[in-house]
């Protein structure tokens, strides 16, 4: 009989033994393969992270005991076992469940995650507001590896160390082997290390022997002597001791008995505590373990054959005409290099990558530290593109502000997934971005409308007209404009470009999303007479002051339209103009309004925003009425 279909709650995987477990464990990655086979989503790692979920919460009393996941797309066996089993076939979609947890969702999501390298701070934060109100609750955070390069993640340690709390950091390692680490000997200590009886009697010991440098010289003694036994990579071990925490491991995090075993041990140790477990991306679907980066998250395909069933557009994507430029500028500049943080494949920098690996710097999930090492870059006469995306280079404002704009220093930033990007919901839309860099002093900010377009602007920036750049473009396909070896024209900073004449109403808009207007541009000509004079503006700062005047002083109804926040976009840069000069003009910003936009594919969401095509051309009709 399926076991799956019978738990609605963590508290009905209580009671069931190991073999029962291990049964769980296999429905829930068919289930969740299925699922996923025909609802897009994360599916590598949250099959390498089943038996993670299942122990936590077997062993641990969730809600009442907290879990934090990092980089939430490894939670879906979670999200399962926390009554929402149905509710993940609507997965990631328009008023679905969120792909990632999320606190109003559900009270097994404690904490809200979506960007990586937080779950540590967040936990602590947690295990320290128990202590302060007399409860006595666990606290686990569950960290993949990738996100330990984050520097928020050590600072948790840190601190998690210096207060000594009641925290338990799961490391889910599914990068290296622990071939090396696994034997009879290392699984013997393992077991002493964290019995019961054995950390009591060690407790006392150290109790009674007070805080003298006696205790001190026999700590450290057996500090070393277990270093040795355990024959752990002594970096390691040294890195978690010296952050105040105890360390224990590396286990296989794929085989639950183990999992359940040293989390009920665990649980009766206070203070830090760190369990290495090591799984593998993609358990238990042969087709994403043997491509564990393509099953990050694949699309739509056959569960059976594992063949990959999502259509393929003869239209580039903007990640390829970056990648591409990127490697064609860098092959006649010597200068140029790539830095990206941990997502080559996705921006493409693995283009010019493949050709010239000695000029492309994979810092790892470390946004802050990818724009201070391009400004020191920059310093010292490099050209580097930065490429992170967009929701993600929220963590590095303050350095792209003192690092690099203060000392104007060249570095381009290009900005990935700018806009709204559709199933990944409100943590990875790129809606800030434009408005949180225009009021930075020495910026270059600008969204290209097209392929073409984006190329002109990436040769542009490394030219002597420009200084620290940031370049803004949508996830996914293009508009379809040619672009592939065609020669570099250069663009001047600060230039609207007219797409369509007319007097009636003003249209402005920024970025790719200016074909949505200047489609309803064209339906409004075409059904209803109307004539919109339409500037791709390209450019918020420096913005276009002559295209401004021109459509303030001809239409003096102006719309604008921007796949970003009107507050601080450029819906505040027109606003902003008219007030200056005291013009006598209408303005209607059409854009993300004053909200977290949730999951749903981009047309779903430009719609509810009230910015598709549709909604310019209605907006346009008012307007003219």
């Amino acid at each position: 009989m399926a076991l799956l279909e019978s738990i609605d709650s963590p508290a009905q995987i209580r009671d069931l033994d190991n073999a029962q477990l291990a049964q769980l464990c296999s429905e829930l990655r068919q289930y969740i393969i299925a699922c996923c086979a025909e609802n897009p989503g994360h599916i590598g790692a949250s099959l390498g992270a089943v038996e993670i979920a299942v122990a936590i919460h077997k062993v641990f009393d969730t809600p009442q005991d907290k879990v934090v996941w990092d980089v939430g797309h490894q939670a879906y066996a979670h999200k399962i076992l926390t009554g929402r089993r149905e509710a993940f076939k609507q997965n990631r979609k328009y008023h679905g469940i969120s792909g990632f947890p999320r606190r109003a969702e559900s009270p097994y999501d404690s904490f809200g995650t979506g960007h990586s390298s937080t779950s540590i701070s967040a936990a602590l934060g947690m295990a320290v507001a128990a202590q302060l109100e007399g409860k006595h609750e666990h606290v686990i955070a569950v960290i993949g590896d990738g996100a330990m390069t984050g520097g928020l993640a050590f600072e948790g340690l840190n601190n998690a160390g210096s207060l000594n709390a009641d925290i338990l950091v799961i490391l889910n390692d599914n990068q290296i082997s622990i071939d090396k680490n696994i034997g009879a000997l290392h699984n013997y200590l393992l077991k002493v290390t964290t019995d019961r009886r054995y950390n009591k009697l060690k407790k006392s010991v150290w109790d009674r022997l007070g805080a003298g440098r006696l205790r001190a010289w026999l700590q450290k003694q057996v500090k070393n002597f277990k270093r040795t036994l355990l024959r752990i990579d002594g970096e390691t071990l040294s890195l978690f001791d010296s952050l105040g925490f105890r360390y224990f491991g590396p286990i296989d995090g794929n085989d639950i008995a183990s999992m359940t075993y040293m989390l009920g041990r665990l649980k009766e140790i206070p203070g830090p505590k760190l369990l290495h477990v090591v799984t593998t991306k993609g358990k238990g679907y042969a087709p994403a373990e043997e491509d564990q980066t393509v099953w990050h998250a694949p699309g739509t395909f056959d569960a059976a054959t594992g063949r990959r069933t999502g259509k393929k557009s003869d239209i580039a994507k903007f990640q390829e005409v970056f990648g591409t430029t990127l490697l064609d500028l860098a092959r006649t500049d010597p200068r140029i290099v790539g830095i990206t943080p941990a997502m080559a494949t996705g921006c493409s920098m693995n283009i010019l990558q493949a050709e010239m690996p000695e000029r492309v710097f994979d810092v790892g999930i470390a946004e802050q530290h990818a724009v201070t090492f391009s400004a020191g870059l920059a310093a010292e006469g490099i050209l580097p593109f930065c490429n992170i995306y967009s929701s993600f280079s929220q963590r590095a404002y303050d350095n792209m502000i003192h690092d690099v704009a203060l000392q104007n220093l060249k570095v381009i930033l290009c900005l990935d997934r700018g806009g709204l990007v559709g199933e990944d919901g409100a943590t990875h839309h790129g809606a800030f971005d434009l408005a949180a860099f225009r009021p930075v002093p020495n910026l270059t900010v600008c969204a290209p409308l097209d392929e073409a377009q984006l190329r002109d602007l990436m040769y542009s920036a490394t030219q002597p007209g420009y200084g620290p750049t940031v370049i803004r473009y949508p996830r996914g396909n293009g508009h379809g404009t040619p672009w592939r070896d065609r020669t570099f024209n250069y663009i001047e900073p600060g230039t609207a470009v007219k797409l369509h004449e007319g007097r009636d109403i003003a249209l402005l808009s920024i970025g790719a999303i200016g074909w949505k207007g200047a489609e309803a541009v064209e339906r409004a000509s075409r059904e209803n007479g109307i004539e919109v004079l339409h500037y791709d503006m390209r450019f918020l700062k420096p913005v276009d002051t002559a295209a401004l005047e021109d459509a303030c002083t001809r239409a003096r109804r102006i719309i604008t339209l921007e796949d970003g926040v009107r507050q601080g976009g450029l819906y505040s840069v027109v606003a902003e103009f008219i007030a200056s000069r005291g013009l006598d003009c209408t303005l209607v910003g059409l854009g993300i309004p004053d909200r977290f936009i949730e999951q749903g594919t981009p047309a779903e969401l430009q719609a509810e925003c009230g910015y598709d095509a549709d909604s310019v051309y209605r907006t346009i009709l008012q307007e003219k009425n």
